[in-house]
């Protein structure tokens, strides 16, 4: 007989230490009332059922809310770190941290009130939370295909999973400026999936090749642009040094 394979494997003294610690945070954000979201690979095992030993804690907040959140937690003993002001903070104890996330790094995904009022109500380790909403869940991760990292598959387990819930036009409304992110997603999603292209619905994936088609009958643009920078901050610094193309980081650009 072949060993089993399928018991739960017991915690490491880390895992149980990574738990009280997290726990720990989400009792103190809790009790101070400051509206908060849970994302990251929490919201993708809601979602998904996918389950992985994650090294942080990933919380949402409005930007005007993170300072409150910080504070709130340095009263109890974090430490603190502003990490990027335009988009992300950290606490930390030991070598334990929590990253408060009020945008992303291209500025494109600012959290604010509509994202509580689509967020799904849930539980981690017994404690009430808000998650933050597959739409938006999805449109941040669409915006993450670095070189050392790629969020692409965790975007398809959702649709796989959770299609039948997703609010398709929120989502529509979100990218609707980058939709060759979105119908590019589709496609790789196809391809990975053949035998669940239906999840996606066919009214967006028809608007999408239809706009793939249209943009040959528009003139290119006469200023050379690079966007790539919006979802791989490290790849394209030889297309502005070396190559003259104009860089595209931040929304308002």
């Amino acid at each position: 007989m072949g060993k089993n394979n399928n018991k739960t494997k017991k915690p490491t003294e880390k895992q149980i230490a990574a738990e009280a610690f997290y726990k720990e945070a989400l009792e103190i954000l809790n009790t101070s009332g400051v509206p908060y979201l849970v994302g990251g690979g929490f919201a993708h095992k809601e979602y998904t059922g996918i389950f992985r030993d994650t090294k942080d804690l990933d919380i949402f907040c409005k930007s005007g809310d993170y300072p409150r959140i910080l504070k709130t937690l340095a009263e109890n003993g974090y430490e603190l770190e502003v990490t990027d002001a335009r988009w992300l903070a950290k606490v930390k104890k030991g070598e334990h941290f929590i990253d408060i996330i009020f945008s992303n790094p291209g500025g494109l995904c600012a959290v604010d009130d509509t994202w509580f009022e689509h967020a799904v109500k849930g539980e981690v380790w017994g404690l009430p939370v808000l998650y933050m909403a597959p739409e938006e869940l999805i449109w941040c991760k669409i915006y993450v295909q670095n070189r050392e990292r790629y969020d692409g598959s965790d975007i398809n387990h959702v649709m796989l999973r959770y299609g039948d819930k997703i609010d398709w036009k929120r989502l529509w409304l979100h990218l609707e400026q980058h939709w060759q992110l979105l119908l590019a997603q589709f496609l790789n999603f196809q391809f990975v999936y053949p035998s669940d292209r239906d999840i996606i619905p066919r009214w967006l994936f028809d608007e999408l090749l239809k706009r793939a088609q249209e943009q040959f009958d528009m003139p290119t643009s006469l200023e050379r642009v690079c966007r790539g920078p919006l979802i791989d901050q490290t790849q394209y610094a030889t297309d502005s040094t070396e190559w003259d193309y104009k860089v595209v980081t931040m929304r308002s650009v």
